[in-house]
């Protein structure tokens, strides 16, 4: 059994003023509603835990159940409040799942867009007996170091991976690594890792880009017109 988890409990303060991240309506419906759908779409997924604010829960839940996708879709759906971190959020989600879910995706409700394609080649990888599976992209751009405003030498950037999510793991290994590591961490495969287990990559997308600063969402409106016009 699979399930997958969305984090949407931030309150994405660098999108500048308005509702948090993922609630931010763009091109008419709150971000976390476009991964929400791809989810929900992929027939292998059984359960979905939505993570958001504990002011959201009411309402992310009423947007859901009339969502005309999401809504009527056969992925059972959960809704659940979020803790002050990330990995806080993502550990209540954990908490909430059915004991017989095996396998969980981690998706941030940020990369909006990500392709079904990318979600199933991570699941594809965990079937095939992967114990932590990231999706990854090229750096295109030169990269330094800097200390204290004094820049470092190039760092060789064809060694260098983006890391996005959703990331996939057994549930065993994820849970053991929130409950295990006491460090902080900006992903779960980080967690992951500090438990000494291999982390394996799979081809990202550009298309999963995280939308965190305002010139994002014009991208992102962008890529939605794109995608809504050659479906036409």
């Amino acid at each position: 059994m699979i399930a997958a988890i969305i984090t949407a409990a931030g309150s994405g303060l660098r999108l500048g003023p308005g509702d948090p991240k993922a609630q931010r309506m763009v091109r008419g419906l709150p971000l976390f509603v476009y991964s929400l759908r791809t989810l929900c779409a992929n027939q292998l997924i059984d359960h979905i835990v939505v993570v958001v604010r504990s002011d959201a829960v009411d309402e992310v839940k009423d947007f859901i159940a009339h969502d005309p996708i999401a809504g009527p879709s056969s992925t059972e759906v959960n809704v659940v409040a979020g803790g002050a971190t990330r990995q806080e959020s993502v550990a209540l989600g954990l908490a909430s799942m059915d004991a017989g879910v095996d396998h969980v995706l981690v998706h941030d409700a940020a990369r909006a867009l990500v392709p079904a394609e990318v979600v199933e080649a991570v699941i594809a990888r965990l079937m095939d007996g992967a114990l932590a599976v990231v999706p990854v992209i090229e750096v295109t751009d030169t990269i330094r170091s800097q200390v204290d405003g004094v820049l470092g030498v190039v760092v060789d950037r064809n060694s260098l991976r983006s890391v996005q999510t959703p990331q996939g793991f057994t549930r065993e290994v994820l849970v053991r690594a929130h409950q295990s590591v006491g460090v902080a961490a900006t992903d779960d495969a980080s967690l992951v890792e500090a438990l000494g287990v291999q982390v394996v990559g799979v081809n990202g997308s550009p298309e999963a880009f995280k939308i965190t600063y305002p010139t994002d969402l014009i991208f992102a409106e962008a890529l939605i017109d794109q995608q809504e016009a050659g479906s036409r």
